[in-house]
This record gives C-alpha cells, structure tokens and sequence, in this order.
C-alpha cells in the first residue's frame, strides 16, 4: 500500500468521464489505474441516499490490546511490561474511552470521532475457528466462513448481491473479501502493493524462535515504518501519500457513478519483536487515512461507516523482544457519520491468567460475523434471512452483535 509507481488509467467504465478523472485525482504525483472487473451499476437510490461502507483489512494481526488498551484492568500492565501503554491521566498516555479502556495516543483522529458519539469498538472479537496461521485466517475473515475454504466468494460481494450497490477494491489483485458473482471494480495506485511488506511478516514468522535475527528485522522495519509516517526528524520524500490515496479513493466513492463498498488493506502488522514503533507508525497511518476519508468524502461522510478489522490478535503477554506472537481475540474498530454513539460491543473477558485462552491469548466473547451482520442489516439494508443463508452461510445461530448498531 506504500509503494506508489505512476501508471496510465486504463479501461474506465463508460459512465466515467476520463478527462475529469484524470483532472481530479491526480495528486502528489499518483497516477491511477482502474480496471474494473465488470462496469459499475446504477442503484435505483440516487446518490444522496445511498449508504456507504468501507472495510480496512489490517493484514498481519492488529495488536487490540494495545489500539483499546484495557488500562483498568488489573492484569493489564504485569502481562504488557514494557508494552503496557499508560492511563489517560499520565503523560504519554491513552485517549480515554468508556468503561476503562483507552484508544492509542496514535489515533487522535479517532478520538475525536469518539467525542463525537461516532466511533465504536470490539475489544475481544474473533473468527469462529481458532487458528494462528495468517493465510488461513485471513480466509476465514474474508470468506465469511464458520470453517476453513469453506468458499472461494467473500462476503461483502455476497452482500453486494443481497443490497445491491458498486464495489471498489483498492490493490493490485481483487480481495477475497470482494471476489465473487456481484460486480466490482478495482483500483491500483500503482505497482505493487504490499509484496515488501508481506515478505517481511514471512521472515518475522521465520525468525520468530531467533532473538537475535527477530531484533534486527524488526529495527529495520521499525526504522521503514516511521520514515514513512513523516514521522523521523529530517525524513525525506515518502514512499506513500496516505493523505493522497485517501483523498483519491473518496473521489471515486462520490458523484452519481461513485463506488458504495469499498475494501482495501494495510500490511504490516505481525509485530513479533520491537512493537511499539512499529504499532506507532501503522496506526499513524490508519488515522491519517481514516481522517482523509472524513474530508475528502464531504456530505457523503453522514452516510459513511468505516470498519478496521484483522485476522487475529496477539498474545497478551510481550516476548523477549519486545513484541507479541500470533494471538486470538483482538479488537474491531468502526467509525463514520452514520455510527451511532455507544458503548463497547460485545462482553470483556478479562486478563487474569483464568480469562486467558490457552494461558496466552485474549479470549473471544463475540463472532466477528456478529459485528459484520450488525452494519449490514442497519447500514447496508440486507435482511436478515438474506444475512443467515446467503451471506454467512449456515450462521443462523450467530445474530447481529447488537440492534441499532448504526
């Protein structure tokens, strides 16, 4: 997602004008390329009243404990060590959230939509099958699932078919989470996306048993992310604008021929050793994506929710090099105009070395599909037979994680 290599738009969908896309959305030197699977359909809604979402894939296992910190729970701080972020009341510290918790000091963006009554977490959500391998569940995330290569289609496109509407995918290659009968298009800001970053949570994996090795992959990693960000003193010129891809992805969601679903991903979460700055940084980039999202959507913002969610958590106690190994549960996030305000979803297990799955890893009290079921019936409209049968098949038993979520 951070490798930007200027290329021609090519094979637009007739309802584009090519010239005023070219005009609007090349910034900051991105060139774009979209190649849409099939043309984009018109809803019968028209623009003003069509719903939109966008599903953020934080590929590599997000660190819930550390993006809701659980700051007043006892446990907390003798399982994080050196992790452990501080109270909101301490410098350094968290941004405050209800019933004990606190977002990352890196999401200020966030913060203030949760001041807003429009911000909303998950803290202890997980697939239905417990596995830790990143492939797999990163399968089961997309797919929609109750077990593993259940189904090759992903479960936003089966609700695209339910709802109706047009899909956007922003990437080299169409995500599972977007692949199947319902059209969608595609759109690459260029060369590839994310192979670096993939290769390196590969070798984190590889190293993961080596202190020495996983120290040192991840220093460079660290070092990379932060360079990034902007966030070093003195940096130069950025490999990726998230600024400028989210204002290039809203102006492809906006107008009469705008996209109504919208999946892309961030790497580069699998955070075995040297957490911190790296966390630091992708959440960093989250924010500035998120907020760019929120301006660059305008009016459309009202009726917008986002969703960040990862394949799994990770372990609730740090390792010798300052990071954590795969884990279970882990947090979702959502945020937009269209949220309502509330509390946390789902129940909170707790840390004590009782609450812990395995003796290791936060446990689940909520299905994802839960969550996903809860936007799609109150945002996207799909009803709930439709929901059970067709777009989580066979998860009859598994309801909407709570009414009036949006």
């Amino acid at each position: 997602m951070t490798d930007f290599t200027p290329r021609i738009p090519t094979g637009l969908s007739a309802a584009l004008d090519r010239r005023r896309l070219l005009r609007g959305l090349t910034v900051g030197g991105l060139g774009l390329a979209f190649a849409g699977q099939a043309p984009l359909q018109a809803l019968a809604r028209s623009s003003g009243e069509r719903a939109k979402f966008v599903a953020i894939i934080a590929r590599g296992a997000m660190d819930g404990l550390s993006v809701t910190a659980p700051h007043d729970d006892p446990a907390y701080v003798a399982l994080r060590g050196g992790l452990a972020l501080p109270p909101p009341t301490e410098t350094g510290g968290t941004l405050a959230l209800t019933q004990g918790f606190g977002l990352h000091p890196a999401l200020k963006g966030l913060h203030q939509a949760y001041g807003e009554g429009r911000m909303r977490f998950a803290p202890a959500v997980a697939i239905p099958t417990r596995v830790r391998s990143h492939f797999d569940a990163q399968d089961m995330l997309e797919s929609g699932g109750e077990r593993l290569h259940q189904s090759d289609t992903g479960w936003l496109n089966r609700a695209l078919a339910a709802a109706g509407g047009r899909g956007l995918s922003i990437g080299a290659q169409t995500p599972l989470i977007l692949r199947g009968p319902a059209e969608s298009s595609s759109w690459a800001p260029g060369g590839r996306i994310g192979g670096d970053e993939r290769l390196a949570a590969l070798l984190q994996d590889l190293y993961v048993e080596d202190q020495l090795l996983a120290t040192s992959l991840a220093r460079g990693l660290e070092t990379e992310a932060l360079a990034e960000s902007g966030l070093m003193a003195g940096a130069g010129p950025r490999r990726g604008d998230v600024a400028a891809l989210a204002g290039s992805v809203a102006r492809l969601m906006t107008g009469e021929t705008g996209a109504d679903v919208v999946a892309l991903s961030i790497d580069g979460w699998d955070t075995h050793a040297r957490q911190a700055g790296q966390l630091q940084a992708r959440l960093t980039q989250l924010d500035l994506l998120i907020s760019g999202l929120k301006q660059g959507l305008g009016e459309e913002w009202a009726r917008t929710i986002v969703m960040v969610a990862t394949e799994f958590g990770r372990t609730a106690r740090v390792n010798g090099t300052q990071g954590t190994d795969h884990g279970t549960a882990s947090t979702l996030l959502l945020t937009g105009g269209a949220v309502k305000q509330g509390g946390p979803i789902g129940d909170w297990p707790g840390l004590s070395d009782a609450a812990l799955f395995e003796d290791r890893d936060l446990a689940p009290t909520l299905d994802i599909r839960g969550v996903f079921k809860g936007v799609l019936r109150d945002h996207l409209g799909v009803d709930r037979a439709a929901l059970d049968r067709a777009v989580f098949p066979d998860s009859a038993a598994e309801a909407p994680a709570v009414s009036g979520l949006v």
